[in-house]
């Protein structure tokens, strides 16, 4: 029987992007058919020694050359952007997976789906790319995602606090926006692309808040209180508006939270 820790490992230790999405799929395959094992392999490898391919250049968000996307160099930049959100969203399911242990089955369980799901949205990216004849990897990239990773590797709340309900979360405000310059562009194909990321990055935060709240509660602590300190504590800048509060209600978080993400961007 496959083991759910050795598909972690095998994912974020190996550079190869191919092997990478084929393990993810078949993964999430074993999970759904019962062939997945969910036993402890040992203490998980230092979050340093994780792999990335060799291309894209990672540069910081600072150095990223700036295009429009109503050119055509803009608008392969703008999908090439997105492939490496997603793409590095594998990564963040699959740590998140591997790092934390003694969790509940079903906290694997979502977080696997997740990690299934953005591999399909690298699919998908990656396909509408290879149309404006670029592909992954041919243009930079930037490192900022995954120093939030690192940045919590040793805290649970910290790295749901962070991740699903912070980097994530915000897709939800900016993607419709994003919908509607493709609209305007007639890139049908990315409006389409695009409104699956978003419906299923509902879903993601959702989960994120589900088992941050849960966490939180089974450790005593007031979870709204603690969401406010984990940002503090671990987001670097303050945080940007403006924010979907339709949405980031469906997705888990409260009104206060949406209140003080947004005295926080005024200050």
């Amino acid at each position: 029987m496959k083991n759910l820790f050795e598909f972690a490992e095998a994912c974020l230790f190996e550079a190869d992007i191919e092997h990478k999405l084929r393990l993810t799929h078949q993964a999430w395959q074993c999970a759904e058919n019962g062939s997945l094992s969910f036993e402890d392999k040992g203490a998980p490898r230092p979050i340093a020694d994780t792999v990335f391919p060799e291309k894209p250049k990672l540069l910081m968000p600072r150095d990223m050359p700036r295009r429009r996307l109503d050119t055509k160099e803009g608008k392969a930049a703008f999908f090439h952007a997105l492939a490496h959100i997603e793409f590095m969203a594998i990564y963040l399911a699959w740590d998140i997976v591997y790092r934390f242990r003694g969790l509940p089955q079903a906290f694997y369980r979502d977080w696997l789906r997740i990690a299934d799901e953005e591999a399909q949205h690298f699919e998908m990216l990656r396909s509408h790319l290879l149309t404006l004849h670029t592909d992954y990897g041919d243009l930079p990239a930037h490192k900022g995602l995954w120093t939030h990773a690192e940045d919590t590797a040793d805290d649970i709340l910290a790295r749901l606090a962070v991740v699903p309900r912070c980097m994530e979360a915000r897709g939800l405000d900016v993607t419709p926006a994003m919908i509607d310059k493709l609209k305007a562009m007639n890139d049908q194909v990315g409006v389409s692309i695009l409104t699956r990321i978003y419906q299923d990055e509902i879903g993601h935060v959702e989960r994120g808040s589900y088992w941050f709240n849960l966490f939180a509660g089974q450790r005593g602590l007031d979870a709204e209180q603690v969401y406010k300190e984990k940002i503090i504590a671990c987001y670097q800048g303050k945080p940007k508006g403006p924010f979907n509060r339709e949405v980031r209600i469906i997705a888990g978080f409260t009104h206060n939270e949406i209140d003080w993400l947004e005295e926080r961007s005024h200050e």
